[in-house]
């Protein structure tokens, strides 16, 4: 399923930039594209329809899926999910903006504002978060009901900004070259690196029609994967290749920045993830989501 959802996910997002509503000027659908369109893992959309397919599976029936079967119910979620990548795109243009970050590499080409210009990469990542919310009303089935819609829109908005990845990406800025401790940089990742999975994971769930049940054993095999891809990012920045990663390795420790791997050191990262590594394992287990997509993607974190 991965590899169908990946696929899915790329016409998707093919699709909705063949929207007549770009002629107002061609070079910020250029700009958006440019970014969006690059190849990429595509977890957070891959986790969204991924937990939307365990509860759809679950219940048995279309419900609120509308034309959609239990078979293919996560189709319901696949505007949601673009509309995520589309988010998760603007993120990292304005994450490497030479104000935040300044990385010229991205997905293993020159960052947006080395092909655009500054001006014209902010005002992508800007286009994008309202673009994602546009997906979101626009290409959800009708048969999903409007409270479902609002909800998994009001989430997408709280993700987008000051209470979720901006909120997280300023806690990270103001504390770049300063000491912080392991529950800061907990703080600090749960809300730039964590939201996002979260949200993914229980937009999934909602349009799936999760209980309350469900909705929690998702939230939390969410919590412990995000802080497990956080750490494993900071593993991978101080011991990998910008040609293997695609983007500029050792930044952090250039600016000084807090990580995983500068408060416990690598081995006390690695054991540290290997840890959270378990936990998600054990949740999967005892909540009965463990599927095959699960296991891939945790597998991911293991190489």
């Amino acid at each position: 399923m991965f590899k169908e959802y990946v696929e899915a996910l790329e016409g998707e997002l093919c699709a909705v930039f063949e929207n007549p509503k770009f002629g107002a000027h061609p070079l910020i659908k250029e700009a958006m594209a440019y970014s969006a369109l690059l190849p990429s893992k595509k977890l957070r959309g891959v986790l969204c329809l991924e937990a939307c397919r365990i509860f759809s599976d679950a219940r048995g029936a279309a419900g609120a899926l509308g034309n959609y079967g239990a078979a293919d119910g996560w189709k319901a979620a696949l505007p949601m999910a673009c509309a995520i990548e589309l988010l998760h795109t603007q993120s990292l243009i304005h994450d490497d903006l030479p104000c935040m970050d300044n990385d010229d590499l991205r997905r293993g080409k020159p960052s947006n504002h080395k092909v655009f210009g500054e001006a014209v990469a902010v005002l992508a990542g800007d286009a994008l978060i309202s673009y994602g919310a546009q997906v979101i009303l626009e290409r959800t089935p009708k048969s999903v009901p409007h409270e479902t819609l609002l909800e998994v829109l009001d989430g997408y908005l709280n993700a987008a900004g000051a209470f979720g990845i901006v909120g997280g990406q300023v806690a990270d800025i103001i504390n770049e070259g300063k000491k912080v401790s392991l529950e800061e940089l907990k703080f600090i990742h749960k809300f730039k690196t964590g939201t996002m999975f979260e949200f993914a994971l229980n937009a999934g769930a909602i349009l799936g029609g999760a209980d309350e049940k469900g909705r929690n054993a998702i939230q939390k095999f969410a919590q412990n994967y995000g802080l497990a891809f956080q750490i494993k990012d900071d593993i991978l920045d101080a011991t990998a290749t910008s040609e293997e990663l695609g983007k500029t390795t050792g930044k952090d420790e250039k600016v000084q920045k807090a990580t995983y791997v500068t408060i416990l050191g690598l081995d006390g990262a690695k054991e540290k993830l290997n840890g959270l590594m378990r936990d998600c394992y054990d949740t999967i287990e005892a909540e009965n989501i463990r599927t095959d997509v699960f296991v891939e993607i945790l597998k991911k974190l293991e190489r």
